[in-house]
């Protein structure tokens, strides 16, 4: 079941550029590794904000359980003490959120850009198109 795909060069997008040596490949391929944990990162902080405002509604429709089935004192605790509070102090979740991506998400991507801009004319994941050829080329030859 081989395929012509074995023998195949990556596309030029994923191609390494003339003059461009194994060891800048190797770094720019970890530079885009950690801005991929940088991106889980993010969506781990955006499931905390979501999650923590679900939190929060809960919160509120428990209070007003607690109240109706005759418990105002445990209500008035968990409005006052819980419902509404900042998760870090001053801050909601959102604004963690926006934080994260003003101070350190939006400068992570912009200098990793400018990075494969300077080294490989802006292409990406080359060492990836690298590693999937090699992989590919043993494959054919062992299949």
């Amino acid at each position: 079941m081989a395929d012509d795909v074995g023998t195949q060069e990556p596309d030029e997008a994923h191609r390494r550029p003339p003059g461009v040596d194994g060891s800048t490949i190797e770094a720019l391929g970890m530079l885009t590794k950690a801005l991929e944990y940088t991106e889980r990162a993010r969506g781990h902080l955006y499931a905390v904000h979501h999650m923590t405002g679900g939190a929060d509604r809960m919160l509120a429709e428990a209070v007003g359980m607690l109240r109706q089935a005759g418990h105002g004192e445990q209500a008035d605790l968990v409005e006052r003490e819980i419902l509404g509070r900042d998760v870090i102090p001053g801050m909601w979740t959102y604004q963690l959120v926006e934080a994260y991506d003003d101070s350190y998400y939006r400068v992570f991507t912009a200098v990793e850009q400018q990075i494969r801009q300077d080294l490989v004319g802006g292409r990406r994941h080359v060492a990836e198109a690298e590693m999937q050829h090699a992989a590919r080329r043993r494959r054919r030859k062992t299949g």
